[in-house]
C-alpha cells in the first residue's frame, strides 16, 4: 500500500504542476521552455547557466545558483550525462529554460547517492530547474566570462556585508579585497601578524545570519583547543583571514567579518557552513614569529632537469 501511495503521490506531483514532461533515453523526466531563439547549443561548447535542485514537497533547496554565481561547464554528451540536466542541454538554445524530475530511488540504484537518509528518502523526488544564459566556443571566452561573473559576485557580497554593518552601526576597517575588521585590542604592533610571519590564532567562527558556531578552538566543543598556525600571506587560509590578520599584533583581539566570496563562496568545506555564507570570526593572536620559507614553486623546466631529461 505504501508503494502505491508513493507512486500516486509522484504522479499527482507531475500533473499538479501542469507540465507535460518528456522522458530522456535514461528515464529523466524533463520539459523545455523555449526562449527567444538564441544560439543552438552543441557538444563541445561551454555553457553558462543557472540551476536549482530542491526536494519535492518541501521548501528545502539543495543547491541554487539563481541570484548567485552562475554555473560554467562544458556540454557533455558522453555516458556521464545520463540521468542529469546535461542530457537535455543539446536539445536547447541560449535563452531556453528547463525543468526536470529525478527519482531518489533511481539515483541510489545508479550509485549517484550512497544511501537513503533524512534528505534523500526512499520514493522521494528531486525537482530541478535551469536557465541557459550564454554559450562559448573557446576556453578563453569562457574563462573571461567566468572571471567577470566572479568579480561581480564578489562586489555584490562585499556591498551586502558593508550595508549590513552600516545598518547595525558596526564601525569596521575594510581590507583591500573587502573583508571588514573590528580591532578591540591591536596587540604589540611591533610584532604584526603580517606577510612573512606565522601567527598562532585562537578563534570562534559563526554564521552572520544565525550566529551559529561552525568551528572554534576557544573551547572543546569542536574537538580542538590548540591555536592554529597560519603562515600569513601564503594563501593557506581564506582571503578574508589573510588580509585581516595583519591588522593585529601579538596579543591582539578583534572580530573579522568575511563576505561569502572572500570565504568559501559556493564551495563549502563543511555541512556546518551553507554555500554563500557570510562569516564572523572572533580572534586572538597568541604568538607571532618568522614564517618558514615558502615551498619552491617548480616550473616545467625544473621538473625536466630533476628527471635528467
Amino acid at each position: 500500500m505504501k508503494q502505491i501511495l508513493l507512486a500516486a503521490f509522484a504522479a499527482c506531483t507531475l500533473v499538479a504542476c501542469n507540465v507535460n514532461y518528456e522522458t530522456s533515453p535514461s528515464g529523466l523526466k524533463y520539459k523545455i521552455h523555449k526562449g527567444k531563439g538564441g544560439e543552438k547549443l552543441q557538444a563541445g561548447q561551454f555553457v553558462q547557466l543557472n540551476i536549482e535542485y530542491k526536494i519535492d514537497g518541501k521548501d528545502s533547496i539543495l543547491q541554487s545558483t539563481y541570484g548567485k554565481l552562475p554555473m560554467f561547464t562544458n556540454i557533455d554528451t558522453s555516458a556521464n550525462a545520463r540521468y542529469s540536466f546535461m542530457e537535455v542541454i543539446p536539445k536547447m538554445n541560449v535563452g531556453d529554460s528547463g525543468q526536470f524530475v529525478m527519482s531518489v530511488d533511481t539515483l541510489k540504484s545508479r550509485g549517484f547517492i550512497a544511501d537513503y537518509n533524512d534528505i534523500f528518502k526512499r520514493g522521494g523526488l528531486i525537482l530541478g530547474r535551469f536557465h541557459v544564459i550564454a554559450a562559448y566556443k573557446t576556453e578563453a571566452e569562457v574563462t573571461a566570462a567566468f572571471q567577470a561573473a566572479m568579480d561581480k559576485e564578489k562586489a555584490n557580497s562585499v556591498a551586502q556585508l558593508e550595508a549590513y554593518l552600516t545598518k547595525k552601526g558596526i564601525k569596521a576597517q575594510k581590507t583591500k579585497s573587502g573583508a571588514f575588521v573590528v580591532v578591540t585590542n591591536p596587540g604589540n604592533t611591533a610584532m604584526l601578524a603580517d606577510s612573512g610571519t606565522t601567527a598562532s590564532v585562537m578563534y570562534r567562527g559563526t554564521l552572520l545570519t544565525t550566529g551559529k558556531v561552525f568551528d572554534t578552538n576557544l573551547d572543546a566543543s569542536k574537538g580542538h583547543t590548540d591555536p592554529i598556525d597560519v603562515n600569513v600571506g601564503q594563501r593557506q587560509v581564506i582571503v578574508g583571514w589573510d588580509e585581516a590578520l595583519p591588522f593585529f599584533g601579538m596579543g591582539g583581539k578583534g572580530t573579522i567579518y568575511v563576505p561569502s566570496m572572500l570565504g568559501y563562496g559556493a564551495q563549502s568545506p563543511s555541512p556546518e557552513i551553507p554555500p554563500y555564507s557570510d562569516l564572523v570570526f572572533e580572534i586572538e593572536i597568541k604568538n607571532v614569529k618568522p614564517a618558514p620559507p615558502a615551498p619552491k614553486q617548480f616550473s616545467m623546466i625544473d621538473s625536466l632537469k630533476a628527471s635528467g631529461k
